[in-house]
């Protein structure tokens, strides 16, 4: 895998996927968990196909080695590592994609370095940098009460607050997993299964190390500032982020869309790769256009 040098002089790693049609400008990929290796992206439901995937593996996780200072692994810090990410690939302008947690690092990037972005894809983002944690993803998850993996789920669920153990969390994880997918099938097992040995406990615990209130409402003051074409991605079925934390997370922008596909969960590549591709891909072409998304 290829490297670069942060910031600070470490070495991180990041894959490059190119498929036989990559006639377009990359698109640089972020992992969320946070802490979870970029390797659960996989192929975003093959938008390699069309243009180049750069996906970095953050501070800790993947073949990126451990960030010698512990608020190396705070959000802010990450966005940083973008930066020089960028600066390595040299790339004046490029489109950014975040997943998950990594949206609250992109959401970073943009307040500083907001120039740099073309387009900027959200999906299933949370809002706790928004400040507020909406209930609708217990109102989903409840909703599904009637399905064969609800009970033991919701068991894993209010267990894992109360556990210490990493073994224990990661076997809870694997319990809970089906709440974050629109279905309980076979794509769905597969990707799931790879979430306890991909989460860096290091990471996961200094995503947030740092980032006070003030500094929270400095980065959130300079988003209606960014002049890039947003689109934020939820899923309907999304017990894990729900829906509602999209509509905040696109509010602080001056102009944001929010697409909500049906029948998806927390991993819309893996629910519904057919739906969700065509809809990022439109984007990337087209950006923001109200009769388009």
């Amino acid at each position: 895998m290829p490297h670069y040098a942060t910031y600070d002089g470490v070495e991180l790693s990041y894959r490059v996927l190119e498929g036989p049609g990559n006639a377009g400008p990359p698109l640089v990929c972020l992992a969320g968990g946070p802490g979870r290796d970029a390797a659960y992206l996989g192929t975003l439901g093959g938008l390699d196909a069309h243009r180049t995937l750069i996906i970095p593996d953050s501070r800790g996780t993947g073949d990126s080695p451990p960030s010698p200072e512990p608020w190396g692994y705070a959000f802010p810090a990450l966005a940083e590592d973008l930066e020089s990410l960028r600066e390595h690939l040299g790339l004046e302008t490029f489109a950014l994609l975040a997943h998950d947690a990594a949206c609250a690092t992109a959401q970073a990037y943009a307040a500083q370095h907001g120039h740099r972005l073309t387009r900027l894809v959200l999906v299933t983002p949370g809002s706790r940098l928004q400040g507020e944690l909406p209930d609708d993803a217990e109102e989903i998850f409840e909703s599904r009460a009637t399905e064969d993996w609800w009970t033991d789920a919701y068991v894993a669920v209010h267990t894992l607050p109360t556990t210490a153990d990493m073994a224990e969390v990661r076997s809870l994880l694997l319990r809970a997993a089906p709440m974050g997918y629109g279905r309980w099938e076979a794509p769905q097992r597969a990707h799931a299964a790879t979430e306890p040995d991909q989460l860096g406990p290091v990471p996961r615990a200094g995503f947030w190390q740092g980032v006070d209130d003030p500094a929270r409402h400095a980065l959130l003051d300079r988003l209606p500032e960014v002049g890039c074409p947003v689109l934020v991605i939820t899923g309907d079925r999304d017990a894990l982020a729900g829906m509602r934390a999209g509509e905040l997370v696109a509010a602080s922008f001056r102009t944001a869309a929010v697409r909500t596909l049906h029948g998806v969960g927390h991993y819309p590549w893996v629910d519904e790769p057919d739906l969700f591709r065509p809809v990022v891909e439109e984007f990337l072409e087209r950006g923001y256009d109200p009769e388009a998304v």
